[in-house]
Order: C-alpha cells, then structure tokens, then sequence
C-alpha cells in the first residue's frame, strides 16, 4: 500500500503539501471533564467500574469504536474527545491524566494528541495500544511519516488493532480471553465486509479525483485507487491561496470532477463558493475522527461516505 510523504508538525501537521492527505489542525478549548458517549457509562476518574467491568479509554472515536466491538458488554469504554469535537488539539482536565494511570487499558494513537502522548508518558500505564505501533508493523511503513493519521479510513487496518485490543484486555482478564477474540474477529469480519463494498461500490471509479475540503482521505484514496486533491491541504482552518485555489479550479476543469466534498465538522464556505464558482456540486464525507450523530457507528458512517463517493464521483 502506497502513502504519501509528508513534513509533520508533533507528527501530524504542517508545513503541508498539495497531495495527498493531511490532519486538521482545528481549535478545541481545554476539556473540563471527560465526554461519555453512547454505551459509555463510566468516569475516567476511577480504575474498575463498580460493576465488575474493566474500564478501557480510548483517545478519539475510531478507537473507542474498536474497544467496544472488541470488549463487548466486559468492558466500559470511555472516550476523551467530546463529541463532535476536533481530537488533534485536545487538552485534559488533571482528572483525565489521573485516569490514563488508573484505568485497564488505554488505546491512543502516537503523535495525533500530544495532550494524550504526554499523560501516557508521564502515568505509564501498564497495559496500552498504540495503533500506530500495530498499523507499521501490519503496513511495513509509518503512520508518522506519512502525515496522515486517517488510517481507519481504509478498514482494513483496524482489523490488527483489534485484534491487538483484544491480546491487551485477556493479558488483563485471561478469564475472558476467548470473549475478546471472539469479539475482534466478529469486528474483523464486519470490516472485511464493509472494504468488500467498498472496493465494489468504487472498482468503476479507479483513478477518479476526489477534491476534499482538506486532506483528510489519503487512506481511503489509497486503499480503492483514487488520487485526492485538498482544497486547503492539511489544516481545514487555514484559507487556501489565491494560488492553490486556481491550482484546484484547474484540476476541476481538466479531470472532469462532478462534485466538490467537505466534512461534516468544518466550515464549508471556501468549498461551496468554489463549486458555485465552477458549476458542480458539493457533498460530505466524515474523516471520522469525531462522532458527530450518535445514531451512527462507523460502519454506517463509512457507507455514507461510499454513498457518497458513488454518487459524487466521475466514474466510468
């Protein structure tokens, strides 16, 4: 699998390149108190929950996705990102760097939340996934190196992340180690679905631009041979140039692209005065990095961004 180089900031930022993925690099204000989302019960100020479950946190949505497939009703997931907010920049409260040194288990991704890095490095916890660890080693490349934290954009790469959860959580409760493999492979199979109609959903849109709000996709591109095309790069809060605005337009215009795609959680101004501009449409894809509807889980979320793609896409 094929992904791009980038220059990071931390890991994950700018200075930023065109092509092809890239992180938001949103502004969230100081996290109070841990958010509890759906089927999330518990306060990450306690290690075990007073009803025998193990307690799990997990640092950003996509995660906690994972740890509550993979540890089912034995496990209580808790997520430090708040809904619907941007997870790079996040800050915790002291009662959440308590809590990484109390809990079971905590998964995170290295050099995505350097607020997260650094209350891991300070509380050591003494059972903890780093899903960039497992994606290198499942890729044979670096999720750092390449700019681009999105790896859950292809699901095949959380397949290894929860299997990886589940070898956690048995070293924690060999009692239930059958459960929690039972549960990573019952999540790999709906991942191993969900890749199946993706990769069939767009086998007629092989490489198609995708022009994205920012560069959020390159995984996704990746993984079902399409070439990504940010109109503001890396960070979505930045403007575009002058500039890259006509270097876009020029794509557009020369690639034959039919619809102009923003995410759910950031401004879409830039972008829907450029397809007014060129006359095409716009449509939403989620990079997923926060859980804006809690009636949707990833998978449903995923195929609303193959909907999307299909519909939007010049495929032949």
């Amino acid at each position: 699998m094929h992904h791009p180089n980038h220059q990071s900031r931390s890991i994950f930022g700018p200075p930023r390149r065109s092509r092809p993925a890239g992180v938001m690099a949103g502004a969230v204000a100081g996290v109070a108190a841990v958010a509890l989302l759906t089927g999330c019960a518990s306060s990450t100020d306690a290690g075990t929950p007073d009803d025998g479950r193990l307690e799990a946190l997990a640092a950003f949505y996509p995660l906690q996705f994972v740890a509550e497939r993979v540890g089912g009703d034995l496990v209580d997931v808790t997520n430090l990102t708040p809904p619907a907010a941007e997870p790079h920049d996040l800050e915790l409260s002291p009662a959440q760097v308590r809590s990484v040194g109390e809990v079971d288990l905590v998964l995170y991704l290295e050099g995505m939340q350097p607020a997260t890095d650094e209350a891991v490095a300070a509380r050591a916890p003494e059972h903890v996934v780093d899903a960039s660890a497992v994606v290198d080693e499942t890729t044979g490349g670096s999720v750092a190196a390449s700019g681009d934290p999105h790896f859950w954009l292809d699901p095949t790469l959380l397949i290894p992340v929860g299997h990886a959860v589940a070898d956690e959580l048995a070293a924690v409760d060999p009692d239930n180690a059958d459960a929690y493999a039972a549960g990573a492979d019952a999540l790999a199979d709906d991942l191993t679905a969900l890749d199946g109609e993706m990769e069939s959903g767009l086998a007629a849109c092989q490489g198609a631009t995708v022009v994205t709000s920012h560069e959020a996709f390159g995984y996704l591109a990746d993984r079902y041979g399409l070439e990504q095309v940010g109109i503001a790069g890396i960070d979505p809060e930045v403007e575009p140039s002058p500039a890259r605005l006509r270097d876009v337009r020029d794509v557009v215009e020369q690639e034959g692209v039919e619809t102009l795609f923003f995410e759910v959680a950031t401004s879409s101004s830039v972008t829907a005065r450029l397809a007014n501009d060129l006359g095409v449409a716009t449509d939403v894809l989620d990079p997923l990095e926060s859980r804006v509807d809690d009636g949707k889980d990833y998978l449903e979320i995923m195929r609303a961004n193959l909907a999307a793609l299909e519909s939007g896409l010049a495929c032949e």
